[in-house]
């Protein structure tokens, strides 16, 4: 109104103000769904996009700007450069993803672009494979297998399935490339089998130090 229609009037939304917006809990895939997903996946390149997202957290633009140099596999490591907020980080292959990365550079067909992952079909045949290509893909599958999924749940089930497995938080933050431990700590609100073991561990250790609520025998 100020600026359009010349109205002489105070802002009356306070400096500094924000709404503050819901933030819903991260969504994962359970065993079973990754099962039913992977299984439905038969050719090498998609199955090395998608298993780096779930092994290594990759957010599906850190796949589509993964270059061959960035790829270090006796290290089994990956260097992601200009990842989110311009942070550069190092993550870690495990064995499984490590094979289906293999595989498809043996496959990958020639071509003067560094980009890992390319079209396979159609006019960009040989080009990369964009993030919009990758989400397609992904959606494919999605519909194949009657399957509710995304690219960014498969990064969320490797955080949750990391923290499961008493990863640190630290060390799922630096994997991830998290700027705030707290993003990473909602992951604590899922991992259900995190906390109902530490549950039933402190519980064991505080009913040996407590006598007046045993069962007389």
């Amino acid at each position: 109104m100020v600026r359009e229609q010349e109205v002489a009037i105070v802002n009356p939304v306070k400096k500094g103000y924000s709404l503050r917006t819901p933030k819903p809990l991260p969504k994962y895939l359970r065993q079973e769904e990754l099962d039913i997903l992977f299984k439905a996946i038969t050719t090498h390149r998609d199955r090395a996009m998608f298993m780096l997202m779930l092994r290594c957290g990759l957010r599906v633009s850190e796949v589509a700007n993964l270059s061959l140099d960035a790829i270090e596999l006796l290290r089994r490591r990956l260097t992601i450069h200009d990842a989110k907020w311009a942070k550069d980080r190092v993550v870690y292959v495990s064995d499984d993803a490590l094979r289906a990365l293999a595989d498809y550079l043996r496959a990958r067909p020639l071509s003067k672009t560094q980009k890992v992952f390319l079209n396979q079909k159609g006019p960009y045949r040989g080009q990369p494979l964009s993030v919009r290509g990758i989400k397609k893909r992904m959606e494919y599958y999605a519909k194949k297998t009657g399957l509710r999924v995304s690219c960014h749940q498969l990064r969320h089930t490797m955080a949750t399935q990391m923290l499961n497995a008493d990863a640190q938080l630290a060390t799922i933050q630096d994997l991830l490339g998290h700027s705030w431990i707290t993003t990473t700590q909602r992951y604590c609100r899922v991992s259900n089998r995190k906390v109902e073991r530490d549950y039933f561990k402190a519980m064991e250790i505080v009913m040996k130090r407590t006598t007046y609520y045993q069962v007389p025998t």
